[in-house]
């Protein structure tokens, strides 16, 4: 109930008397007392005379309620209640029940004076409870909700008369605001697609309108969601040291999920080859000695989130392999001319470093790009390109290094450096292997060079993967064809391009009566 003009705060009472000037209360009441239940109260009897005969107090109207106390009367059953200046009526302990009109009547000389007092008693709020449901909760008592649910939130409290229920809400370092405000004993409401910027405290207040106490009950609410998705693993080379990397991540969550590597089974955090253990958020990481590890062992992942309770967990795996190389393992260049020797690897997880040697006098001295050398990697394959090729210099066995944590495998590529001039010893002519790189050859009239009485005929041959051309020269005769033929291998003639490179040069041989080896 609320007193017409009075605000709640107005009415705040503790053990203390707050009174309503004459006239404001109920018909006929001269004054109001509130009090609050379990506390004490004294209602006062004005203008009473010093030399009155008697002073009678009745809960009600006199004459159709007995006196509760009278002052030449003993004390009632109910101890509660006792006067003060041998007038007012002081009652200990309020309960509800001694809410209502009160009428003090003395008399003096035969002489009837009464004064009337409206007592009302207030009583909470208590028991103020706030439920948010479907939640649960974490053991500091704060809930948690999945977004995808509707969730509703209620409040109760005890008090009378029924309390005003106020819901505020309040993000962290931000003022609460208020956003509902109903009269009753419970208020109930629910909130529909949640997202994170629900999360932050719940209060619900219940206030007494009477004695303006008030009481609050608060809830932290977290907004959770798991993620989409399924863990992602995978595997890398430590930065430093040959160590072994898993890495595990399963993003879109809240809160982070739980991610676990093992290995057969077995929790690998707590193995003694497990060098380091971390995780950042959505990522776990584990290093491990490579002591331990070979071809085609497999980890697995095993992610928990708090709201994915199911039987089978979301997991990952990752299968460690040895690198495996391919390579050409033959190579040809002429001298002064340009070769490419090719590594690729085949398989490798994690993947593999990609090295190149000499299996010469420093067979673990890395060549590096510089000078004539040229390293290059595309993916998983490597190129090492040698310029200006020299018979001494870069001859020999070549080493393509491939490493990571679970092994390590290397192929040999052998080069072989041929020189680009030879001579007929009969005729005197001299035969000029160079690589055309499918470039324009020089004018016909530059093609034949004399040098003293012999003739220099230029001829093309597939090297490394070019095409052959043969120019024309004078004197060609079926022996100087034979021995080109002991001086070149069959190898350093074949060309994927032989159509082409038969067109060019078949006419010539035709007319000479010779012919180059292949089929």
């Amino acid at each position: 109930m609320r007193l017409p003009g009075w605000s709640p705060a107005a009415l705040l009472l503790a053990a203390c008397l707050w009174r309503l000037p004459p006239g404001r209360g109920a018909a006929g009441t001269e004054e109001v007392i509130i009090g609050e239940a379990g506390e004490s109260v004294v209602l006062l009897c004005r203008n009473v005379s010093e030399r009155a005969d008697e002073v009678d107090w009745f809960h009600g109207d006199p004459g159709t309620v007995p006196p509760l106390f009278s002052s030449n009367a003993k004390l009632p059953q109910d101890a509660r209640l006792s006067l003060v200046d041998n007038s007012s009526l002081h009652i200990l302990a309020l309960r509800p029940q001694d809410e209502g009109n009160y009428t003090c009547k003395d008399v003096l000389n035969e002489i009837v004076r009464e004064h009337r007092v409206q007592l009302l008693v207030a009583s909470g709020p208590s028991n103020v409870s706030v439920s948010i449901s479907p939640a649960a909760a974490l053991p500091n008592g704060t809930v948690y909700v999945d977004k995808r649910d509707t969730v509703m939130f209620s409040c109760t409290s005890s008090s009378h008369p029924e309390p005003t229920m106020t819901w505020t809400f309040q993000l962290p370092s931000s003022a609460p605001e208020t956003f509902t405000e109903v009269n009753g004993s419970s208020t109930v409401y629910t909130l529909q697609n949640l997202s994170s910027r629900f999360q932050g405290n719940y209060s619900c207040t219940a206030r007494n309108p009477l004695s303006g106490r008030s009481r609050t009950s608060t809830k932290e609410l977290l907004v959770y969601y798991p993620p989409l998705s399924v863990p992602r693993c995978w595997a890398q080379t430590a930065q430093v040291g040959l160590m072994l990397q898993l890495f595990c991540n399963w993003p879109g969550g809240y809160p982070h999920p739980v991610l676990q590597w093992t290995e057969e089974g077995r929790d690998l955090e707590n193995s003694s080859w497990v060098v380091n253990a971390t995780g950042t958020g959505d990522t776990h990481v584990e290093t491990l000695s490579s002591s331990r590890l070979f071809h085609g062992k497999v980890f697995k992942c095993v992610g928990s989130h708090i709201l994915k309770q199911e039987e089978e967990q979301p997991t990952c795996t990752v299968q460690i392999k040895a690198p495996l190389l391919a390579t050409e393992p033959l190579k040809t260049c002429f001298v002064g001319g340009t070769v490419s020797l090719t590594c690729q690897v085949m398989e490798s997880n994690p993947s593999a470093r990609i090295s190149w040697l000499r299996n010469v006098s420093q067979p673990e001295v890395e060549i590096q790009s510089g000078g004539r050398y040229l390293v290059t990697q595309e993916g998983s394959v490597s190129n090492l390109t040698i310029q200006n090729c020299s018979h001494n210099a870069d001859e020999g066995y070549y080493v393509c290094k491939a490493e990571n944590p679970v092994g390590l495998k290397e192929a040999y590529v052998s080069l072989t450096v041929k020189s680009s001039i030879f001579r007929n010893q009969d005729s005197n002519d001299v035969f000029v292997l160079v690589d055309s790189d499918g470039e324009e050859e020089e004018e016909e009239g530059q093609e034949e060079e004399a040098t003293g009485k012999s003739n220099v005929l230029r001829v093309t041959a597939l090297v490394n993967g070019n095409s052959t051309q043969a120019g024309y020269g004078h004197h060609f005769t079926e022996s100087d064809i034979s021995e080109l033929h002991s001086e070149l291998s069959t190898e350093e003639v074949e060309s994927e391009e032989r159509p082409a490179t038969q067109r060019q040069i078949l006419p010539f041989l035709d007319e000479m009566g010779g012919t180059v080896g292949g089929s």
